[in-house]
């Protein structure tokens, strides 16, 4: 299968993940409508990513690293333009299930995002960068903006998750463990593919890319919302203080 093939099933699979995702999502509350907004969003994001890269218009010819086989690469921009976007959409997302009951330390929310912003750029340096020294340090960076991110969502925002009942618990850890384990083949995937060491091939990287963005974009955005809807069930039934009805527009 060819690149081309693999950067229009991303385009296909992102606009019919906002779909699901918007359909999905209820209205019932102010929680309700935020969450299915971020992530209904986000693969709309993606799919316009996916269709410039598609087309054409969302990447670069660059120099291949010295260890890899071809002349040239195909540098997709438009990728990082993308997780510049959906990755703080993500992370505020994931924020909000944590303190389901109300946005409290939005310092941590701001440096969550602040890291991830810090990832995302300074893994775009690494891609971009041709001598091997600035490349790798660039990488390490990343990769330390990475763990900051881990920090953040597994200590702080857990921290705030305490003080909610046990199923938004529930809830949080699993859609915590299921995004940053997805997150996670992100680097290994920089490492090996043709901006890193070059050992796979470009339809492979594009493919595993696609995947992953696929799972952590429209698999996790409806897992999200299905999570969000059964918390805002409970809130209703109990009559919490987080069930305050959306007041529409006359």
């Amino acid at each position: 299968m060819t690149p081309q093939f693999w950067l229009w099933l991303g385009c296909a699979g992102m606009a019919a993940g906002a779909a699901a995702i918007l359909f999905l999502a209820k209205r019932r509350t102010p929680t309700e409508e935020a969450d299915g907004i971020i992530h209904g969003i986000v693969p709309i994001i993606a799919a316009c990513s996916y269709f410039a890269m598609a087309t054409g218009q969302g990447s670069i010819t660059l120099p291949a690293g010295p260890d890899a086989a071809d002349v040239a690469r195909q540098f997709y921009v438009a990728r990082y333009i993308d997780w510049t976007f959906t990755t703080p959409l993500l992370l505020v997302g994931l924020a909000r299930t944590a303190m389901h009951s109300g946005m409290r330390r939005q310092a941590v929310v701001w440096g969550l995002v602040g890291s991830d912003l810090i990832m995302i750029v300074t893994a775009l340096a690494f891609g971009l960068s041709e001598v091997v020294a600035v490349k790798w340090t660039w990488f390490a960076i990343s990769c330390g903006a990475f763990l900051a991110v881990f920090y953040g969502i597994f200590v702080q925002l857990r921290e705030e998750n305490a003080a909610e009942r046990a199923d938004v618990r529930k809830a949080f850890l699993r859609n915590a463990v299921f995004l940053t384990g997805v997150w996670c083949a992100y680097p290994v995937v920089l490492l090996v593919g043709q901006d890193g060491l070059g050992l796979l091939s470009p339809a492979v990287a594009l493919a595993v890319v696609a995947l992953l963005d696929l799972t952590a974009k429209v698999a996790y955005g409806i897992m999200a919302t299905i999570e969000t809807t059964r918390a805002v069930d409970r809130d209703l039934a109990e009559g919490t203080a987080a069930a305050k009805p959306l007041r529409r527009a006359a």
